[in-house]
């Protein structure tokens, strides 16, 4: 800055002695105001420069001689140059083109002038983004330069630079690449190992390799600009900024988070003490920052530079909306990973509100942000909301020409899961199908997301009961999973745990039997022997040996899933309380009423704790006890929990008639066992009086009643009554011989 300041007053008293000796339109006053100008444009005071370089337009306009010289066209290319540099580009445009008027009618035009003003054209073009003409002046220039200039010459290395540059912005990176180092050639030949051009020169190769994804190497020349600018005295310390911020960009796709951090933070750093606390450019570093916190599962402190970078853009009159929505998405991935998804709903639904009035109505960007929305809806459970929000996303990628199908499968898999939740298995299966069509199109036969969508659609008709459709796609999930070398194991033992509750539902015990052998052979491989899948595991293999009358092993294994679940603190007591009922269930159908009895009391002990005083489960599990107690001849003890049952079961409205029947045969015949003929003969008219409202006049189970019924009436004399009820009971047995 004092070099500038120095140049500006030596050019001020230059211009001072010229304006008293010199007449008011000399050549050497426009060269003044021109210099003055560009010193003041150097140091961004756009307004002041643009007064000198007026002053110099004005005297070339009152000179007719003057205004076609070659200092006229400096005058215009220095009035371009500063409305370059104030954004005003089609002004920028229209001085450069008065510029290029003068020097191609010039009988004798400058190449390096005209060069100049090609080189304008293109900057200016580039500033625009409108890369073609901003290459064809370019190479104008370079073509000039080329002819005039030695090819190691400096200028030459400029235009390689500029080229690059734009063939950068047209994602064309190996011809971006090709033209840096044809720059770097010049530069690294011509230039001091610490020069500032060279450092750029590097940042620029490093920015074409990046481009092509080839990070070791985008790595390597971003950090040879980086050791360059910190080890100079004169560097810019933004330039150095922009540095840190590549080679964290670049780390960052290396997925070394933590490296990536630390050089975003030295941009920070930088950035924090050099521009004002509202700079964009800042929001953007803050963004960065956060990416890679949340990268990392540092959540609090990812929303804590969301919040900084949201902050800054909120703020900010020359905000790009878009910029801001982005953020806010952002924010509300984050809040979701932390689960708190209100906070989530609140910043998607934020990103939607610009995205909807920024955007065009079928824009993918949309389609991302309603599919986020949904499935914030869908963690919430409101299951409707989320299926409307995956229904927008999927109009939108349904009718894009350039949708990415792999996505509009996922929107279809997402609304399968859905409907799933919403118990709507038709509809679920619909679009697990519409997802599966687009899924085995365009991914390999052997790709896991195959596996996962077979998988749903077995899931459907499982809950469809379609057990037939629901095993042959879980066998193609397990094929699938079988062969690849990437699979997670547990994964596979999912699928075989899956398949083996599809044959049990269909009584193939044998086959559900090999599959829960297959998933717990993995599962004791994987996980820790405490582990509840263990446990779920041996509960399955049980009742499989339960249904097979192979009590002896249902109890081993029941045992080993009770003792997994009696150790665990975070154990589901009711599962618990499930083994000791199956355990129980097992003694009991070994004869074995004793250990039957243990079980069922521990059964009991849970569920008296657990469950409300009036579930039928209670009512199952005192009926079990009381049968226990029944067999054991304690008939007073098997009164008592049938009583239990009972008057739970005549509370219940849910409950199933038929099963208080059973109940009030079972105490009749308890209380007949002790002798108190009234208690029985009352508990079995209440049982006959459901069978006979429920089941047909000849149902068999009518036999056994109407036979008890007689025989009590009988043993208390009533021949007469006693014989109406044999005579209904033969009837029966009559329509059955």
């Amino acid at each position: 800055m004092g070099d500038k300041q120095k140049a500006l007053s030596f050019y001020e008293k230059s211009l001072k002695i010229e304006k008293i000796s010199l007449p008011s339109n000399h050549p050497s006053l426009v060269t003044s105001y021109n210099n003055i100008g560009t010193i003041y444009q150097s140091m961004t005071q756009y307004s002041t420069a643009l007064s000198s370089y007026q002053k110099a337009y004005e005297i070339c306009r009152n000179n007719p001689q003057l205004y076609q010289s070659d200092n006229a066209a400096t005058t215009f290319n220095k009035l371009g140059s500063v409305h370059h540099a104030m954004e005003k580009y089609n002004d920028a445009l229209s001085f450069f083109e008065k510029a290029l008027e003068i020097q191609t009618k010039s009988s004798t035009p400058k190449q390096r002038d005209l060069a100049l003003t090609y080189n304008n054209f293109g900057l200016t073009y580039n500033a625009m983004s409108e890369y073609q003409k901003a290459l064809l002046y370019y190479e104008k220039t370079l073509d000039l330069e080329r002819k005039s200039l030695p090819k190691d010459h400096g200028d030459l290395a400029i235009s390689y630079s500029n080229i690059g540059l734009v063939y950068g912005s047209m994602k064309d990176y190996p011809k971006a690449l090709a033209f840096h180092e044809k720059a770097h050639a010049i530069r690294e030949k011509k230039l001091a190992p610490d020069s500032l051009l060279l450092a750029s020169t590097y940042n620029n190769i490093g920015s074409a390799y990046f481009g092509m994804k080839d990070y070791r190497q985008a790595l390597l020349f971003y950090k040879k600009a980086v050791n360059i600018r910190e080890k100079s005295s004169s560097r810019d310390e933004l330039d150095l900024a922009i540095n840190y911020n590549n080679v964290g960009a670049t780390y960052s796709w290396m997925n070394e988070k933590s490296n990536a951090l630390k050089y975003y933070q030295k941009s920070l750093a930088i950035r924090e003490k050099k521009l004002s606390p509202d700079d964009l450019i800042l929001a953007t570093t803050y963004s960065n920052i956060a990416s890679m916190h949340s990268d990392m599962k540092d959540y609090s402190n990812a929303i804590s530079y969301y919040l900084k970078a949201v902050t800054i853009r909120e703020k900010s009159s020359s905000k790009d909306e878009l910029e801001l929505a982005t953020n806010y998405n952002n924010i509300g991935a984050t809040y979701s990973c932390m689960n708190e998804k209100s906070n989530a709903l609140k910043y998607y639904q934020k990103s939607l509100a610009i995205r909807e009035k920024k955007l065009s109505s079928d824009d993918l960007t949309l389609a991302t942000t309603y599919s986020n929305i949904a499935s914030v809806y869908s963690d919430m459970k409101d299951y409707s909301n989320a299926v409307s929000c995956y229904l927008k996303a999927v109009t939108i990628r349904e009718k894009s020409s350039s949708s990415d199908e792999l996505e509009l499968a996922t929107n279809y898999n997402n609304i399968g899961a859905t409907y799933s939740w919403m118990n709507d298995n038709s509809n679920a299966l619909k679009y697990y199908h519409k997802s599966l069509v687009i899924r085995e199109k365009k991914l390999p036969s052997d790709d896991l997301t195959l596996a996962t969508t077979y998988n749903n659609v077995a899931s459907i008709y499982f809950n469809m009961k379609d057990y037939s459709n629901a095993i042959s796609y879980y066998l193609k999930a397990v094929t699938i999973r079988e062969k690849s070398s990437s699979q997670d194991e547990l994964d596979l033992a999912t699928n075989y745990n899956n398949i083996g509750n599809a044959y049990s539902w269909m009584n193939e015990n044998s086959n559900a039997l090999k599959y829960y052998q297959k998933s717990l052979a993995i599962r004791e491989k994987k996980l820790s022997s405490d582990d509840l899948i263990l446990a779920t595991t041996y509960s399955n293999i049980a009742s499989v040996y339960s249904d097979m009358k192979d009590c002896s092993n249902a109890i081993s294994y029941y045992l080993k899933a009770v003792r997994i679940r009696e150790k665990s603190s975070s154990r589901d007591e009711l599962e618990l309380a499930v083994n000791y009922n199956s355990i129980g269930a097992s003694y009991s159908w070994m004869n074995d009423e004793s250990n039957a009895l243990q079980y069922y009391e521990k059964a009991l002990a849970i569920r008296e704790k657990v469950l409300p005083a009036n579930d039928p489960i209670l009512a199952a599990n005192y009926s079990n006890i009381a049968s226990m107690h029944y067999s054991m001849k304690d008939h007073g003890n098997a009164i008592l929990f049938y009583k239990k049952s009972i008057q739970i079961r005549e509370k219940s409205s849910s409950g199933d008639e038929l099963d208080l029947a059973t109940n009030y045969n079972n105490i009749a015949v308890a209380y007949r066992a002790i002798e108190d003929n009234q208690n029985a003969l009352i508990y079995y008219k209440k049982a006959l009086e459901i069978h006979v409202k429920k089941l047909s006049s000849t149902d068999p189970s009518l036999v056994p009643l109407y036979s008890a019924i007689a025989s009590i009436y009988s043993s208390m004399e009533n021949k007469s009554v006693a014989a109406e009820f044999y005579e209904k009971s033969l009837k029966i047995q009559e329509t059955l011989s």
